[in-house]
């Protein structure tokens, strides 16, 4: 091309943050024009988020400003949200604009996956955003002080989590650490409080390690969690959830966090896709076309097994790396660099000074697992913002 190749990456997520920041350290200046699009003026941690969800940490420290992150001479920031994608037209709409792109990266993020479940969509609360966790944060305190006046109403104190994922069992940890300063505050009998965490699968943390899940559950027990494993929800409503067996749970806080899906505009604009995602190709591409690389949520990598990896942010930035890596190539007619997820290790937190995690093939627990929690999330920090970023926010 004669002219300045566009980029347009959408969504600052894990892989659009990464992807962009690599190109901005690795393109010359003038050698490719490259628009950040996202709807806030801020990038968030989404690992961090069940803590300021439960209230034992403030929703800012889960954010960083875009701003101080990017080159602004290098990469252009636009603040808006994207309403469709037209592939065939290579144009971008958005809610106040249209941008036209040669290359675009799609990290827009997934959506909440409901399996079809009644009432779920309407009813349920999703651990998805600042926004969405400061919604729960004042949620769950609203409940306490409902049932101060309301003292019949002890289903106000139950809390009913869906999903003993990743998500589902880091924010039980930190929604138990909680409760003991909730019922302090407002003067309410802790043996009042419920918290069932309810999974369909046949254990909690599906493909973990048996014996930690069973530390982990052994730890979540003893904090006053009710676990109900292998166990679905079949309907959910404004008071509460059915479940199998016909049980019904009345509850006052219904929290989802039992799977996620990609996002819809991708349906919309005609990709094929899985559930919302695109299975990419081993340079990270659409297979419907060459110019469109599909990071994070959105996106299908599948394992040697021929399954598909989880969508973590662990390989969200990875394959922000190699995105950024493989559209310098594609500027600069060399070869590109095939994706190959390299799994550095897994912790889930179990709420303060507790975790569970493997890392190698070595198995941690406790306050080791927790020290690591924390150095794995210092290391991504260091990877958007360096050593001034890490001082700024790591949690020493």
């Amino acid at each position: 091309m004669s002219r300045i190749p566009r980029i347009v990456i959408l969504g600052a997520g894990y892989g659009g943050i990464v992807t962009a920041i690599r190109l901005q350290k690795e393109l010359n200046y003038n050698e490719a024009d490259v628009t950040l699009v996202n709807k806030h003026d801020y990038h968030y941690i989404t690992t961090h988020l069940h803590m300021p969800a439960a209230g034992t940490d403030k929703p800012e420290n889960a954010r960083v400003d875009i701003l101080k992150l990017i080159d602004e001479f290098k990469v252009d920031f636009v603040k808006s949200t994207v309403t469709q994608i037209r592939p065939h037209e290579k144009k971008v709409i958005l809610e106040d604009g249209t941008l036209s792109y040669d290359y675009l990266v799609v990290g827009l993020g997934g959506e909440p996956e409901t399996f079809g479940i009644p009432g779920l969509k309407e009813h349920a609360l999703n651990i998805r955003s600042i926004n969405s966790v400061r919604f729960i944060r004042e949620h769950i305190e609203y409940q306490f002080a409902k049932y101060k006046r309301e003292p019949d109403r002890k289903d106000y104190l139950t809390f009913v989590i869906g999903g003993a994922g990743f998500t589902g069992i880091e924010f039980i940890g930190e929604l138990a650490d909680r409760i003991p300063a909730l019922c302090k505050e407002f003067d309410v009998d802790p043996e009042l409080v419920k918290i069932y965490n309810i999974e369909a699968a046949p254990t909690a943390l599906p493909g973990f390690d048996p014996e930690l899940v069973a530390y982990a559950m052994d730890v979540l027990e003893k904090k006053g969690i009710t676990f109900k494993i292998g166990t679905a929800i079949k309907e959910c409503t404004p008071e509460g959830v059915l479940v199998a067996g016909d049980e019904f749970i009345k509850a006052g806080t219904i929290i989802w966090t039992g799977g996620i899906r990609g996002n819809h505009m991708l349906d919309e604009a005609g990709f094929e896709t899985m559930r919302g995602r695109i299975k990419v190709s081993e340079f990270l591409r659409s297979p419907q076309f060459d110019n469109i690389y599909i990071v994070g949520d959105c996106s299908i990598v599948m394992n040697d097994e021929g399954r598909p990896f989880p969508p973590t942010a662990q390989i969200a930035t990875q394959q922000g790396e190699v995105c950024a890596y493989n559209l310098i190539a594609s500027i600069r007619n060399t070869e590109p660099k095939t994706f190959k997820f390299t799994n550095k290790g897994v912790v889930a937190s179990l709420g303060k000074r507790q975790a569970i995690g493997v890392v190698g093939s070595r198995k941690l627990k406790g306050n080791t697992a927790a020290m690591m929690k924390k150095i794995v999330d210092m290391r991504y920090l260091y990877i958007i913002g360096g050593i001034p970023l890490v001082i700024r926010k790591g949690r020493f």
